[in-house]
């Protein structure tokens, strides 16, 4: 398409040229994101809070007042209702239940079967006991964090400290700032939130893994090239590569964004801003921050020490 043919041209983008700006933003959007994390927290679904959720479909639109009035003769503590779609005919139940164990919420939604009536359709139904949903919140936690490691390890195995401090700032940047919107917006926070938040890391680090490569190259190809100027070619070299794949995952992910219902929000919504947020970071955390170092200097090093670890 015509439209999108400029994405395939040589860009001369002078990204060094706002490096100021992008540094106060990364930071206020850091700081503010941690802020909420701290005092808003996460919306937690079923599968870390526990509870009841419910999902049924009626031929006629819901009165949630009389549906609320029918639930408030079982047991299930506080009750969350929710229209889904348009019409009001479709409709979400979360009860915490936080005081019921797995058996006593089996009996609890077999109640709520019959104060609602077999008019309507059970189209999902999901119970969570309390210390399952605890211990998927510290599993999940811990998956996160051995994977981030893991990812860390690799990254600074594979490049010099400063590509691999670049690239790990770059890394604890998405997933922060990620946090903080998932807080913000009062997004459900799932297994399918974790999920996306894995995925989100391992696109935000390709990308920076793709944009170092092709920075070492060049230094080792324009020996008297300054090293800002290096650093605007190389992010340039590689920018058409990065807007297309960046394109490609964004129109895949808004199509689960926006057909995918309720249950896939969260993991839509993390995958696109990852997508968005991956990409600034990596030329805007991970490759602008390179500009604090003398990279030349650190390669010359590098030369001259053997695989043994002794300089020469």
């Amino acid at each position: 398409m015509r439209i999108f043919s400029w994405i395939t041209k040589d860009t001369n983008i002078n990204f060094m040229g706002a490096k100021k700006l992008t540094y106060g933003i990364s930071i206020v959007s850091f700081v503010l994101s941690v802020a909420l994390i701290a005092v808003k927290g996460f919306n937690f679904g079923i599968d870390f809070s526990g509870g009841i959720l419910m999902e049924i479909k009626s031929e006629q639109p819901f009165n949630l007042t009389e549906v609320r009035n029918k639930l408030e003769s079982v047991n299930i503590g506080e009750v969350n209702l929710q229209t889904i779609g348009d019409k009001g005919d479709e409709l979400m139940i979360r009860a915490e239940a936080d005081n019921l164990d797995e058996e006593a919420q089996r009996i609890a939604v077999k109640n709520i079967k019959e104060v609602l009536g077999s008019d309507v359709e059970y189209r999902r139904i999901e119970t969570v006991g309390p210390q399952v949903g605890n211990e998927l919140k510290i599993a999940g936690a811990v998956a996160s964090l051995i994977a981030i490691l893991a990812i860390s390890a690799y990254i600074w195995v594979r490049f010099e400290w400063q590509f691999a401090l670049g690239a790990l700032l770059g890394l604890f940047h998405d997933v922060i700032i990620t946090l903080g919107l998932l807080s913000l917006f009062d997004m459900d926070f799932s297994l399918t939130t974790i999920a996306a938040i894995l995925t989100l890391a391992g696109y935000s680090v390709n990308d920076t893994v793709v944009t170092y490569d092709r920075i070492r190259e060049n230094l080792r190809k324009f020996t008297k090239m300054p090293q800002e100027a290096l650093l605007n070619k190389s992010i340039n070299d590689i920018f058409s590569r990065t807007l297309l794949t960046g394109l490609s995952t964004i129109f895949a992910a808004l199509a689960l964004l926006i057909f995918g219902g309720d249950t896939l929000r969260s993991f839509s919504f993390t995958i696109v801003w990852g997508v968005v947020v991956g990409t600034y970071s990596s030329i805007y955390v991970s490759a602008v921050i390179l500009n604090l170092f003398d990279l030349r200097k650190t390669q010359e090093a590098a030369k001259n020490v053997n695989p043994f670890g002794n300089v020469e």
